[in-house]
């Protein structure tokens, strides 16, 4: 028997970057793309390789495309990292695992690097395949937990929690990563969130551009745990805008939040300004110059905006386009289903 997962890439709606600093985040995830995983039982276990771990190249040219547009690690040792992970968890918490081995293989169609969660998706995969395998069954809000600390413990990535948990809820959701709250229970407040259809939101990435998030997050984090006043003080504007836009939701207050959106950017440049790129800059100068509101998905390469109607979405399109930028409406994931 084959088992296949899937998850789906994150958009953050409002609140980003402040989950990994104790703020409030709205995200949720949308299946235009996926990272699928398949697991079968085998003798040995064995990571097959995927076309983002190829090591073999026509020429310099390829291998220099190869690297701007996928880095220089490949998918395999998210896998590795997940196997690792897993196992230890089932191991420290006294979940016993069926002596059998797998062969686990990964594709995925979300672009990648562009702040849309792709790696995560690969690892909650990962996971929601072992489970299966095993009989294990996990919380949605430990099974985030357990893949973050795949990315940042074991691979060194730095994260926050809202990817993961949009991730491993599969709905759209408004969470609080109070301080207190987190030490306590070990996990944030995560309440599901309805984003109504009359909220016209898009996605756009670029093409011609891929970059991680060690940039922002490094220097953050420093600034961060240092109580660097501005610094603190944009975490606390951040949660008060996604308080703000939870509010326009549940009232169907849309006409309020394309401002909303748009300071979460506008305070990014001013807390991060050396961390946000000229062609990301240039994605968000464009989008707002059609009328849409626009910030980043995550950590850049992509972003996230309202737009009026059919006509402003084809000019969007349009200007869009000129510059290698893609466009999409998310078609957003409101059931929770994992297969």
């Amino acid at each position: 028997m084959i088992i296949k997962t899937v998850a789906y890439p994150r958009a953050a709606l409002i609140g980003n970057p402040s989950d990994g600093y104790n703020g409030k985040t709205i995200a949720f995830v949308f299946r235009n793309y996926s990272a699928e995983v398949r697991l079968y039982e085998t003798p040995e276990l064995e990571l097959l390789p995927a076309k983002r771990d190829n090591n073999v190249f026509a020429d310099l040219d390829a291998l220099t495309s190869d690297v701007e547009l996928y880095g220089y690690y490949g998918g395999i040792r998210l896998l590795k990292a997940a196997v690792k992970k897993f196992n230890e968890y089932c191991h420290r918490h006294g979940l016993k695992l069926e002596k059998k081995n797998f062969t686990m293989r990964y594709s995925s169609t979300i672009p990648n690097r562009l702040g849309l969660a792709g790696s995560s998706a690969i690892i909650t995969a990962a996971m929601r395949a072992m489970c299966e395998f095993y009989h294990i069954r996990l919380a949605p809000a430990i099974l985030a937990n357990i893949v973050l600390s795949t990315e940042r413990d074991e691979l060194g990535i730095p994260a926050g929690l809202q990817d993961r948990v949009a991730q491993a809820y599969n709905i759209p959701v408004y969470m609080d990563f109070d301080a207190s709250y987190l030490n306590e229970h070990g996990i944030g407040r995560y309440e599901a969130i309805e984003i109504p259809d009359g909220l016209n939101l898009y996605v756009a990435y670029r093409t011609d551009l891929a970059e991680g998030s060690e940039v922002l997050h490094s220097r953050l984090r420093e600034e961060y745990e240092a109580r660097v006043p501005h610094v603190v003080a944009a975490m606390r504007e951040w949660a008060e805008l996604t308080e703000q836009v939870r509010a326009c939701l549940g009232s169907r207050e849309f006409d309020r939040i394309p401002a909303l959106l748009d300071r979460n950017f506008d305070l990014r440049c001013e807390v991060c300004a050396n961390a946000v790129s000229e062609k990301n800059r240039r994605m968000v100068e464009l989008a707002r110059s059609v009328g849409a509101s626009a910030k980043f998905t995550g950590s850049g390469g992509a972003i996230i905006g309202t737009y009026e109607d059919e006509k402003m979405f084809r000019r969007l399109a349009d200007v869009l386009r000129n510059e290698r930028i893609d466009v999409i409406k998310p078609e957003i994931v409101t059931s929770g289903e994992i297969r």
